[in-house]
């Protein structure tokens, strides 16, 4: 079994940054692709970004300049950075990863980190 756990989130005011990190814990796995979404009460769940375990990087629309994925292999793990953040970035963000586990593929997913911008 692997786990996906967040940590970061917080309440900012407009214009202030956070670091959101999460990392994958379990055994005989491997990490391929992992990724940021987020999802803002009423709204269905977007993609904020994500990264392939080779570092490239795609970014939503709403984000692009503004925030940044990154991620450490040997740690298993995959961070946002979030600047210039703006109300409507409140969200839960939720840390997502394509897993392999022995021979099986399938999806993780954190247990969501709430981001609150407001003045």
């Amino acid at each position: 079994q692997v786990q996906l756990v967040e940590s970061g989130g917080g309440a900012v005011q407009p214009g202030g940054s956070l670091r959101l990190s999460c990392a994958a814990s379990g055994r005989f796995f491997v990490v391929n692709s992992m990724a940021w979404y987020r999802q803002a009460p009423g709204k269905q769940r977007e993609l904020v970004a994500d990264i392939t375990s080779g570092g490239k990087t795609n970014y939503g629309d709403s984000v692009k300049g503004r925030f940044t994925i990154s991620r450490d292999n040997a740690k298993n793990t995959v961070y946002l950075q979030l600047n210039s953040l703006k109300p409507e970035d409140t969200a839960v963000y939720y840390c997502q990863a394509q897993v392999i586990v022995l021979t099986i593929i399938r999806d993780y997913w954190g247990q969501g980190a709430q981001v609150t911008v407001s003045s």
